[in-house]
């Protein structure tokens, strides 16, 4: 099969990710990864840049956008969904979204009930339980100590798991956040497929932290 190159991103985490996947041959051909939660603005863009130089490729050969799509914090978030949507729609590609905490399991199909749990601040974590990779709960956001009891996880992985491991008693995983192999996989099948692309809508699960400013008082004179 001829290569069918993918752009892939995701900041649902403290990570700023970008890569470029070959998903013929499901074969990462760069990919850069950033961990600094404060400049998901600033450091996605020149590393989609540094992707696609380092490939030696142009966009001009892109067929597809592949996002995660979170839960994630609602700023960080939003800057990778919209530079996603904004390429898709300049080049004329169709998008693809993933569940950002399923890319984080999907490179452990062999732990049975695993507990992937991102960072959600606020002293809380995103989580979702799997099975051989299949979600089986969530995603869902609590606080560590929270967490259903039937859950009845093995392990778990991601970096709330890392942030909360005492709290959460589990035996722990490497794997913080989102790998590019793990994004571009949940999606493969549907690329490869010719499947319709779909709206990048984000997985927040909460309110943003901002909230609208009250209407003034009318001064009477």
């Amino acid at each position: 099969m001829v290569g069918v190159l993918a752009l892939v991103v995701d900041t649902s985490s403290a990570a700023v990710t970008a890569g470029l996947v070959d998903l013929a041959e499901s074969r990462v051909l760069a990919e850069r990864v950033t961990v600094n939660g404060r400049a998901h603005g600033e450091l996605l863009v020149p590393s989609i840049r540094d992707c696609l130089g380092s490939a030696g490729r142009r966009p001009a050969e892109l067929a597809a956008v592949i996002a995660g799509v979170g839960p994630g914090p609602f700023t960080g978030l939003r800057v990778g969904l919209v530079t996603a949507a904004a390429i898709s729609d300049a080049l004329g590609l169709p998008s693809y979204p993933v569940c950002s905490l399923d890319a984080i399991a999907a490179g452990r199909p062999d732990v049975d009930r695993l507990l992937v749990a991102g960072d959600a601040r606020r002293k809380e974590i995103y989580w979702a339980l799997y099975r051989a990779g299949e979600r089986l709960a969530g995603p869902a956001v609590a606080k560590p100590a929270e967490l259903p009891a039937e859950l009845d996880a093995a392990a778990a992985v991601g970096a709330g798991a890392r942030l909360y491991a005492e709290l959460l008693g589990l035996p722990l995983l490497d794997g913080d956040y989102p790998p590019v192999a793990g994004l571009a996989g949940l999606a493969r099948d549907r690329v490869l497929a010719g499947a319709a692309g779909e709206p990048l809508v984000p997985l927040y699960l909460r309110r943003p932290d901002a909230a609208v400013p009250a209407a003034t008082k009318p001064v009477n004179s």
